[in-house]
């Protein structure tokens, strides 16, 4: 996957309220909307990564939503690594029955400790 700077606000090493975060420069005279190199870089299509190298969790393996049991029998047959998230809209008792399956299946939940 190929790396990309950091996207920050114009002036985030010059003020100390300044927060590191992105917004988008939309001042009249703002160096960092008119591309000035010394401003940073900025968020643009040419930044994306290639289409196989997305949705990927950080540790690696590919993340899959899991909305019921339905889903954790029809998951991906790949030879990738897998990571169930479990959606928020799932209640605790078929949280505790996915979590015992995905348990059986050696998989991880991201959100295992999430409580709804």
């Amino acid at each position: 996957m190929r790396k990309h700077p950091k996207f920050n606000v114009p002036n985030l090493g010059r003020k100390k309220r300044i927060k590191a975060r992105w917004r988008k420069p939309r001042g009249i005279d703002s160096k960092k909307r008119v591309h000035k190199k010394i401003m940073g870089a900025t968020p643009s299509v040419g930044w994306r990564s290639a289409r196989n190298d997305r949705g990927f969790h950080p540790s690696g393996a590919r993340e899959v939503l899991v909305r019921s049991m339905k889903d954790m029998d029809n998951l991906p047959k790949t030879s990738e690594k897998l990571a169930i998230r479990i959606a928020s809209a799932v209640g605790a008792k078929k949280r505790a029955v996915i979590m015992q399956k995905a348990k059986d299946l050696k998989l991880p939940v991201l959100n295992a400790n999430k409580v709804n």
